[in-house]
């Protein structure tokens, strides 16, 4: 088994054992402990769960998108990307400018009622083909406020100037690369109020040692079973796409939580991906002389992924 899949597979099983309910935002319950670290040596393979098929282009244009700085997701949606609908969603629906059926706690009535169900796909098909047409809809509805991509490349600042942190830490890595600064932060106070979504993934630091490049992000809080396999693939990709950008070998992707959890209505699929044997991991291939601030979809090659099927579970809004 590879020690990479092995790291997030013990980490499900610990939530199992050892987790303390908790209630939580979004009225699911949860699973949870506090404090756990996993470590992904980045030379043993791409780090893309096998015991579940984890959408790779999906996190690749998550990614891109925070890159890119954006934060409307109408770049999302043109890449059939629908990760992020369902807080542009919310504040459609809530809003004085929704005249459809009541969506009130549509995430968790979509799950249990069919007949609502059809309610809500048919008014997130009409909000996903109005973001993609009406340019003043995806400008009101679109946007997520000043999420990730707005922090690491337009950090504001009290002199009302932005800070372009991921160019900076770039910079930093190339001409000092033994600095003990390479920091990245999405957790911006002031902003937080203005987020669909206070950043989960809060921090990162890069650390230069023989050649390779290692990357570890503080995330304060895991949804295990959805989201910190996205987690997991997307900031081994930047650890990728960064050291290729300044000269230097992936070294390790270290992952370190706050609340690491497991929701409640995940824990039957957790236990049919433990019953799983994983798989070798994938390699990944970057196309040669592209920039990480150009780099499209295309550029990106994942080789030998080979996973069990997916399995589905309901995202807690």
């Amino acid at each position: 088994m590879s020690m990479s899949e092995k790291a997030y597979l013990d980490l499900c099983e610990k939530v199992l054992a050892e987790g303390t309910k908790k209630d939580d935002r979004t009225n699911t319950g949860t699973l949870s402990i506090f404090g756990h670290q996993m470590r992904f040596n980045l030379a043993e393979g791409f780090p893309l769960l096998t015991t579940k098929k984890v959408p790779f282009r999906l996190i690749v244009s998550e990614l891109l998108w925070f890159i890119k700085g954006d934060t409307n997701i109408r770049y999302l949606l043109r890449h059939n990307n629908n990760i992020w609908n369902e807080w542009a969603f919310k504040k459609w629906v809530e809003s004085e400018d929704y005249n459809g059926p009541d969506m009130t706690d549509f995430g968790h009535r979509s799950t249990k009622d069919p007949t609502f169900k059809k309610d809500y796909d048919k008014q997130m098909a009409i909000f996903k083909k109005n973001i993609l047409e009406d340019d003043d809809f995806a400008e009101k509805f679109g946007d997520l406020g000043s999420v990730y991509g707005s922090q690491w490349r337009a950090w504001k600042t009290t002199q009302g100037e932005t800070i372009d942190q991921l160019k900076e830490v770039i910079d930093s890595i190339k001409h000092n690369p033994y600095s003990r600064r390479h920091i990245v932060s999405a957790w911006n106070p002031e902003d937080i109020p203005t987020m669909a979504l206070p950043p989960c993934h809060t921090m990162f630091q890069f650390y230069v040692a023989d050649g390779k490049l290692s990357c570890q992000l503080y995330q304060r809080s895991g949804d295990i079973f959805l989201g910190v396999p996205f987690n997991i693939a997307s900031y081994a990709l930047l650890t990728y796409l960064i050291a290729k950008e300044c000269g230097l070998e992936p070294g390790e992707f270290i992952h370190t939580f706050g609340d690491a959890h497991i929701y409640t209505n995940h824990l039957e699929q957790v236990q049919t991906q433990l019953e799983r044997e994983p798989k070798a991991l994938p390699t990944l291939s970057i196309k040669d002389g592209v920039s990480v601030f150009d780099v499209e979809i295309e550029d990106i090659d994942l080789k030998n992924y080979d996973p069990h099927p997916s399995i589905k579970a309901p995202v807690a809004v």
